[in-house]
């Protein structure tokens, strides 16, 4: 993707997004009071990103749950879910879906095992195209502590 600046420099990038998308993130921008306009707004976003990543335990054993809202009209979606599913049913303990409207879905997967399946499988499910909206939220579970 190009060559990288230096440390500290700023760099430039464009990016394509829905009018709305923005005019609703600009107005969230307003409300926070924290970011002073998009560039530094984006920055933090990408510093939360970074630092969740960092929090990701995959050599632990960890309970979460993924959270997805998705279209299920979108191309064959609803196939590709249910097969990246059926190759982690070890680490799925349970699953809840509710048809929000004609078009969107809600799922939530209850998750257990092994950190670095675990976050595969909400790394694949969540780079889906058609969902819109995805969450992963883990902890470790007490053996995992204990060790």
């Amino acid at each position: 993707m190009g060559t990288h600046p230096a440390a500290g420099e700023l760099a430039r990038f464009s990016i394509a997004i829905p009018a709305d998308l923005l005019a609703a993130f600009d107005a969230q921008i307003a409300r926070s009071g924290g970011a002073t306009n998009r560039s530094e707004a984006i920055r933090d976003l990408i510093r939360a990103s970074l630092v969740q990543d960092e929090l990701r335990t995959p050599d632990a054993e960890v309970i979460g749950s993924l959270t997805m809202i998705y279209d299920h009209h979108t191309g064959d979606l609803t196939r590709k879910l249910d097969a990246i599913q059926h190759d982690y049913t070890h680490e799925i303990v349970s699953t809840m879906h509710v048809h929000l409207d004609h078009h969107n879905c809600l799922e939530i997967l209850a998750l257990k095992g092994h950190g670095e399946r675990v976050y595969e499988l909400a790394d694949k499910l969540l780079g889906l195209r058609g969902v819109k909206h995805g969450e992963l939220t883990c902890a470790a579970t007490e053996e995992s502590l204990e060790r």
